[in-house]
């Protein structure tokens, strides 16, 4: 049956059927799925590609509730993870009952989960860990095997510690058992995360555990789901040099041998870096000069209609700076006015003049780099491609070294390849971090060059594995000769990868901007329309607002280029 045959009147019937009661009526609106006290509202299916079974078995699980549930007490309960695996474990039960009534009901609520998969794995990589959690749950609750991409340690550790509480929760009998269940795993995957029970499991930030979104504001869920930050403490266990890893990431070589256990920097057991499981397929792509002239004139123009006034008044001050600090009593040089009494009263007086000062205000080198991730797509990109060629044009004309890069990664066939190569060998491969994806490494203006135009090829990629990429990007600064080197990074959210744990990319973030900052580099992270900056980079900005992103990145540079190094 098509979506066109699908209307409220026919559902309206056969909601009838399925619930025993004869007012019911079916209606689709954008906000549902819902039930209300005589209406089931459908959510609306996309036009572009309806799946009639998947809207029958939606129409299934509605009726279901409306006939078995005490949708109240479900309702009454504070949002939060107790309320949704209690909606998890109560619509499992009464579909059970459902199908005791209606079997052929099954297959077209088991089309609604297939739907409901493929739309949560389009997605998984943005998901917070309760929802990724929440969502196995359901999974293992139906009788469903994760999918590949659901597969993290941590996971399937935590699913694994709830075994009998999940066999509890597929016995509840009524709605007042369901949320009963509901509360009971959700102190069991608290004390998880509280180091009460002994897994595999561990939870680096707040942003990792069951209550991520409550901690902020509820001190009583906050200190009850408190865990050691056992990655922090150990922040200064030695990693991979910058230098070491941008010339390791550049190499054109064989897919490299999986590291050895020795090799990796573990915390309990797992790794404190995302370790990629080879960089043989990383590509760094030189763009250089090769973008439209054209393009950048337009783009130049507009950086400079943002950035002028900007420009002149830090070019007026480097210049005060400059002409403030000169090197008296010297036998050559420019005569120094105040000297000149000297030379009346002491005849033998030989050191009338001064030198100027060779300043280190403009012995710097600045290094952009831009988050490629796909959430940047739209007007986050239009301006962090006018924030580079705003910040370069004028570094350019003060005179300042610069550089501008761009960093994604994005699944690689070569790369899949060889993982299932390692599999079928054997291979433990659950401590690498990124095994299906490449870099995407790109250079948009190089140190040494003059043409720019490269910046008018700035666009989208795909997943933004942040650690690795300012590792990348500190051993091309640090390869550079300057008095200081500044690091500026553009990006709108925390580290993310397709297959990668996102503790453990964020433990990998902090532990590079440790060793980067130790190696001398002024670090600075610009967060749009996200403050997720702030709990990585001591230095840092939030731009709520996208046009002020020019104007606020070249406020805090002309900051960092005329403050005084100690």
């Amino acid at each position: 049956m098509s979506r066109a045959q699908l209307t409220s009147d026919t559902l309206s019937r056969l909601a009838r059927v399925l619930t025993g009661r004869y007012g019911v009526t079916v209606s689709f609106d954008a906000r549902g799925p819902r039930v209300e006290r005589e209406r089931i509202v459908l959510a609306e299916p996309a036009p572009d590609s309806p799946d009639a079974d998947a809207l029958t078995g939606q129409l299934d699980l509605l009726a279901a509730r409306w006939k078995f549930s005490v949708i109240d007490e479900i309702d009454a309960l504070p949002s939060g993870p107790a309320r949704q695996l209690a909606e998890v474990i109560e619509d499992r039960r009464v579909c059970e009952r459902l199908f005791a009534d209606y079997p052929g009901a099954r297959g077209y609520v088991e089309r609604l989960r297939a739907q409901k998969a493929h739309a949560t794995h389009q997605k998984w990589s943005t998901l917070s860990w309760r929802d990724k959690l929440i969502w196995l749950v359901e999974g293992a609750l139906w009788g469903e095997t994760p999918a590949v991409t659901e597969r993290t340690p941590a996971l399937l550790a935590t699913l694994g510690a709830v075994t009998d509480a999940l066999e509890t929760a597929r016995k509840s009998r009524s709605t007042r058992e369901s949320i009963a269940n509901a509360h009971a795993l959700v102190a069991r995957i608290r004390s998880l995360g509280a180091g009460d029970v002994n897994t595999m499991m561990f939870t680096a930030d707040a942003d990792d555990t069951l209550d991520a979104e409550q901690a902020a504001s509820d001190p009583d869920v906050a200190s009850e789901n408190e865990a050691p930050d056992a990655a922090s403490a150990d922040a200064t266990t030695s990693a991979t040099s910058p230098s070491d890893a941008a010339a390791q990431a550049s190499e054109a070589q064989s897919p490299a041998a999986p590291m050895s256990a020795d090799d990796i920097d573990l915390i309990d057991g797992r790794p404190r870096l995302s370790i990629p499981l080879t960089t043989a397929y990383d590509i760094i792509t030189d763009l250089t000069g090769r973008g439209d002239p054209a393009a950048w004139r337009n783009l130049r123009a507009l950086a400079r209609a943002e950035t002028a006034p900007l420009t002149a008044r830090l070019e007026r001050a480097l210049k005060a700076d400059e002409q403030t600090h000169w090197k008296r009593e010297q036998e050559r040089g420019e005569i120094d006015r105040p000297a000149l009494a000297k030379l009346v009263v002491s005849p033998g007086y030989r050191t009338p003049f001064r030198v100027k000062r060779t300043t280190e205000g403009r012995d710097a080198a600045v290094t952009l780099l831009i988050d490629l991730s796909g959430s940047m797509a739209g007007k986050k990109m239009d301006l962090a491609r006018l924030c580079a060629a705003a910040l370069c044009d004028a570094l350019m004309q003060l005179s300042f070294k610069c550089e501008v890069l761009g960093y994604s990664s994005v699944e690689s066939a070569e790369m899949r390849a060889y993982y299932q190569q390692m599999l079928g060998e054997g291979e433990d491969l659950t401590r690498y971090n990124r095994k299906l994806e490449r870099l995407d490494l790109r250079i948009y203006k190089r140190f040494g060059s003059s043409n720019p135009t490269g910046l008018s090829t700035i666009d989208c990629s795909h997943e933004n594995p942040d650690g690795e990429a300012l590792v990348w990007a500190a051993g091309r600064l640090l390869a550079q000769r300057a008095g200081r080197r500044i690091l500026m990074v553009l990006s709108d959210g925390y580290p993310a990868t397709g297959d990668g744990h996102p503790v453990i990319l964020r433990t990998d973030l902090r532990a590079r901007i440790g060793e980067i900052t130790a190696s001398g580099i002024e670090l600075v992270g610009i967060g749009l329309l996200d403050d997720a900056v702030e709990k990585f980079y001591a230095h840092n900005i939030v731009v709520e607002k996208l046009v002020e992103l020019p104007a606020m990145a070249f406020a805090i540079l002309s900051e960092l280029l005329l403050a005084k190094r100690g």
